[in-house]
């Protein structure tokens, strides 16, 4: 049962910190503009998201109720909510100003705690992905962990851990690159982020509305 567990932990650690979506590129994005500081700020968001959707799904398994999740309906409205949500976060980012000082170093305004955190959270739970990846992970470990509620919520809070050093360190290593970038290259980072976000968002409105229509 051990080595079961500590291969769903590296699984879900894999999973949650390399899927290629839109809080991955906002991390790296707010670690090469704004710093380390800021960047582990939206990754607390994101992973305090994580965390909440899991409890709520360890509820819903214990009590039967998944339903919603896995209803056409509810994804529906939860992929055309969070495709309007990253079509704003990504048009945001082209106004977002970059500053060249006379020192020639780069001077970008940098958005409060809050909003970091905030943005890191929806950007993170409006995702319908990530609220099946949960129940998948909820599931599987299930079976493999002697079940309870306790046990559940203590497993994935240490693992959740786990995922918020691995984060940590993708926004300390992308704040390096920040030191070798011109503001060109930075304004070339800001658009590709903006364009990638508004791409996933319209991507997710056409498969949850246009697609069913």
């Amino acid at each position: 049962m051990i080595l079961s567990l500590i291969y769903q932990t590296f699984i879900i650690v894999l999973l949650l910190t390399f899927s290629f979506g839109p809080a991955f590129f906002a991390l790296i994005n707010t670690g090469i503009r704004h710093g380390y500081k800021p960047g582990s700020l939206l990754a607390i968001g994101v992973v305090l998201s994580d965390f909440l959707v899991c409890i709520l799904i360890i509820f819903l398994v214990h009590y039967g109720a998944t339903n919603f999740i896995q209803d056409e309906k509810s994804q529906r409205f939860m992929g055309i909510v969070a495709g309007i949500i990253l079509i704003v976060f990504g048009a945001l980012h082209f106004r977002e100003p970059v500053e060249n000082r006379n020192d020639n170093t780069i001077e970008i305004k940098v958005p409060s705690a809050r909003v970091m955190i905030f943005k890191g959270f929806f950007l993170n739970s409006l995702n319908p992905a990530v609220w099946l990846l949960w129940l998948g992970n909820v599931t599987a470990v299930s079976k493999t962990l002697y079940y309870s509620i306790i046990n559940m919520i203590v497993y994935f809070s240490i693992t959740l851990g786990l995922v918020l050093l691995v984060e940590l360190g993708k926004v300390s290593a992308a704040n390096k690159l920040k030191q070798i970038l011109t503001p060109k290259t930075m304004r070339a980072v800001n658009i590709i982020t903006g364009s990638l976000l508004i791409i996933f968002g319209v991507v997710l409105i056409y498969n949850h509305f246009f697609d069913h229509a």
